[in-house]
């Protein structure tokens, strides 16, 4: 039998840790959300490696070093209400909810949205609500949100979802940019978001967070 509390330990020591992510929330979430709980069955083997989990149809379960470094990135605390955009089988909404008051988790996919509400009510995870519908749209009965996280690569950011983030709120999102991943923090300001570098790490992108193509003749 495989010891997953093992592979847990050693995904946050030599993964995590290392990544300059020491802050005590994010590292005890880690520890104690089995990740193998939150990939495609025929996966498990591979919930603690240093890449992401593929989900299918252009989905994955963010790589441990990514997803911890964009909610330190975030600075995350216990009154905060957080989107969780692409939450696939739920493992992300797991981890913030352990953090954060509150998370709205959207999933685009409703078998996957089923089977996520499933296993955070077996973790626990009673602080999650799931919102089942596009990605790009968010959740706007729920907000406005404190924070935004989403799990996938971003070419463009819609304005939908700019206008659920408070004033003053942050939001993490990684900008593809040819094969090149760039992930950036954004600030709410004055009504716009202002972005700096966090790091670099990639993904696809999600179902409705590309740029319009230009054709020339």
């Amino acid at each position: 039998m495989t010891d997953f509390a093992t592979r847990r330990r050693m995904m946050v020591d030599t993964q995590v840790r290392p990544s300059d992510v020491t802050k005590f929330p994010i590292i005890d979430a880690m520890l104690n959300v089995p990740r193998e709980l939150f990939v495609p069955r025929d996966r498990v083997e591979a919930a603690y490696i240093s890449e992401n989990v593929d989900l299918g149809d252009g989905r994955v379960v963010l790589e441990p070093r990514s997803f911890a470094k964009m909610l330190d990135a975030l600075d995350l605390t216990n009154e905060d209400l957080v989107l969780d955009l692409g939450t696939g089988l739920g493992y992300s909404a797991a981890v913030i909810a352990r953090i954060a008051e509150a998370v709205v988790a959207v999933e685009d996919d409703e078998t996957r949205a089923a089977e996520a509400q499933d296993l955070l009510a077996e973790v626990n995870a009673d602080n999650v609500i799931l919102h089942v519908g596009p990605l790009a749209e968010g959740a706007p009965e729920h907000g406005p949100y404190d924070a935004i996280v989403v799990e996938g690569g971003v070419e463009t950011l819609p304005d939908t979802l700019a206008d659920q983030l408070k004033e003053g709120g942050r939001i993490v999102c990684m900008f593809m940019e040819n094969a090149l991943g760039v992930v950036r923090i954004g600030w709410k300001v004055d009504g716009a978001i202002s972005w700096r570098f966090a790091f670099n790490a990639g993904a696809p992108v999600l179902k409705g967070f590309s740029r319009a193509r230009e054709f020339a003749l």
